[in-house]
């Protein structure tokens, strides 16, 4: 087994491959960033509104105030230098951690394609990306390689297989395959589309889309890997994101994984696309054919950042399944839920009402979330339990500042979930202001009256 290992780490693929990705995804970033910033969305979900809700252990990540739109400057202005591999290390390291300060400064905003563009770049810092097509490499020929160590490369696909596989396994339950839940709910929203639009309100469509996702998911992977079948693949994953595009408003998600995709494709394709490039910019590519291979000095820091990623892969592995801990339904607790590539999952819909007391004159408020949320935030507050959690910490503050003395804070709070009718969801006799945030399970959720079968 060492002796295999040992050969596969020494094996070496073009490095026009991951030159390619950089290039795409830097651009893309670009691209993304504008997008949101053109879109105002900086201003609204992060300067408008008073109080934000954070991530636990990283409470201390807040927006900026105008400066946040200094840091999606220099987050695309490094996107772009990663793109072009300019000064590449620093640049991708500076997207890495400002693109994560972003992704962390209001857990409202929470998508699955921002973890994955954190963890993509995260593992860029470590991958030789400006060997090639750069003009790190242009500059210094010392760098310049055209092949790399082909794990270089795989550890990427590895990475989009995971997204993949995973997001299948995660569409093995009761509710999307029996129930057609939460299709069932969404594609008639889009009936109104011209050609497929009567379609969406048929029931055979709504379990049709289901199991076609679910396959799709769990096949796809492979179905790239496999060169015969890799180019029907690519169709599968062009026509599945961009009908995914029209359907549901999941940004720039499909893109994202289209020309991610592309990794899985030989070689050859991408050093014609850079080609095309060179071409359009009135330079030659074969300032980068040199013929050298980046040979790699299995000294203790290489050893050592091996071992690193390894540990980082097997924590993608095994940190979708940290739900398995917890106890009671996961898409009614949510614990465990983010993090682990469940997609469009659920329709979850709730009410709540808090309620602070004053503890020594028993006189209650009653609360008007809108005065201290946007409605996007009251939104997604209202189905979430460490949302409500936190906010109830939030009035529990706020009111003591008034002058409450020693206030205590709770919820009447309804969920309907996946088309079941809704049910009480908080304990109403329990002061949240009393109850803190921790990695256990929150006793005060109240039971789920069904059951989900699956993962």
């Amino acid at each position: 087994m060492g002796f295999s290992i040992t050969k596969y780490l020494n094996k070496y693929s073009e490095a026009s491959t991951l030159a390619f990705f950089r290039l795409a995804f830097g651009f893309m970033m670009v691209l993304s960033l504008i997008r949101f910033a053109s879109y105002g969305w900086i201003d609204k979900f992060y300067i408008q509104p008073q109080f934000h809700f954070t991530y636990y252990g990283f409470e201390w990540v807040k927006p900026l105030g105008n400066y946040t739109y200094l840091l999606f400057f220099i987050s695309g202005l490094a996107a772009l230098f990663v793109a072009i591999g300019y000064k590449y290390k620093l640049s991708i390291i500076t997207f890495f951690l400002i693109f994560t300060y972003i992704e962390f400064m209001d857990k409202t905003t929470y998508l699955n394609h921002y973890y994955f563009i954190t963890v993509v770049s995260f593992i860029l810092i470590f991958l030789p990306a400006n060997a090639y097509f750069s003009i790190d490499a242009y500059r210094n020929p010392k760098i310049a390689h055209q092949k790399i160590p082909s794990w270089t490369i795989d550890i990427l696909k590895l990475l989009l297989g995971i997204v993949y596989f995973y997001a299948g396994l995660a569409k093995l339950n009761s509710d999307w395959l029996f129930e057609a839940m939460p299709l069932k709910i969404w594609l008639p929203n889009n009936s109104n589309l011209p050609i497929i639009g009567s379609l969406l309100n048929e029931n055979w469509v709504h379990y049709a889309f289901s199991w076609t996702g679910m396959i799709y998911d769990l096949s796809i992977p492979f179905l790239l890997l496999y060169r015969r079948t890799r180019l029907f693949a690519f169709v599968l994953v062009v026509v599945f994101h961009i009908l995914t595009k029209i359907l549901f408003p999941i940004g720039v998600f499909p893109y994202i994984m289209i020309v991610s995709s592309l990794l899985f494709f030989d070689a050859d394709f991408h050093k014609k696309c850079l080609q095309f490039i060179s071409k359009l910019f009135n330079f030659s590519i074969t300032v980068f054919e040199n013929g050298k291979e980046k040979i790699q000095n299995f000294n203790g820091i290489y050893k050592t950042k091996i071992a690193f990623l390894t540990c980082f892969l097997a924590f993608q592995f095994l940190f979708p399944f940290r739900y398995l801990l917890f106890p009671d339904e996961l898409f009614w607790t949510e614990e465990g839920f983010r993090f682990s590539w469940r997609v469009m999952l659920m329709e979850k819909a709730g009410y709540t009402q808090f309620i602070v007391t004053d503890a020594k004159t028993k006189e209650n408020i009653m609360i008007n979330n809108s005065h201290f949320l946007t409605t996007f935030q009251e939104k997604q507050m209202s189905f979430q339990p460490d949302f409500i959690l936190e906010y109830a910490h939030f009035l529990h503050d706020y009111y003591q500042k008034k002058g409450i003395q020693e206030p205590e804070v709770r919820v009447q709070s309804y969920v309907a979930l996946n088309g079941r009718l809704s049910q009480k969801y908080i304990n109403p006799k329990i002061n949240l202001a009393k109850e803190n945030e921790t990695f256990k399970h929150k006793t005060w959720i109240l039971p789920f009256n069904d059951e989900i079968k699956g993962f």
